[in-house]
């Protein structure tokens, strides 16, 4: 009796564990991130209350990581500086300047007070481009 008793007790806290481990999966962002990454599409993963924590964010099979810098402005810290990289330099292919422009106004949106700086390739990528334009 009191088998039982411990055998439907264990057996309702795995299906807690199992449900619990389900709804924090499905509520990732992570996950929204790599699905993101998968069909090509824009999503931005950011903390906006922590500085310390890196901006990541997938745009067209593409992965890039902003590095955020608290400044001064005016009137209060905030975000002054925005230096974004790419791990993902073969998949930058078919990116146009339209598409850093893109990304630039969306993380504005986010981060009004930031200079958005690229690294290298994409800066050379970004000038070249520029040039070709005028």
């Amino acid at each position: 009796m009191l088998t039982v008793i411990l055998f439907r007790i264990f057996l309702l806290l795995a299906v807690g564990i199992i449900i619990f481990s389900l709804i924090k999966y499905t509520l990732d962002p992570r996950r929204k991130l790599e699905k993101a990454y998968r069909d090509g599409h824009f999503y931005l993963l950011d903390d906006p209350d922590n500085v310390r924590k890196n901006v990541l964010f997938t745009f067209r099979n593409a992965l890039f990581e902003g590095e955020k810098f608290l400044g001064t402005t005016e009137d209060s810290f905030e975000v002054t500086s925005i230096i974004i990289n790419s791990e993902d330099i073969d998949h930058l292919h078919g990116l146009s300047r339209r598409d850093f422009h893109f990304i630039e106004k969306e993380l504005m949106l986010r981060y009004p007070k930031a200079d958005i700086e690229w690294r290298s390739p994409i800066s050379h990528l970004i000038k070249r481009l520029e040039k070709q334009r005028k």
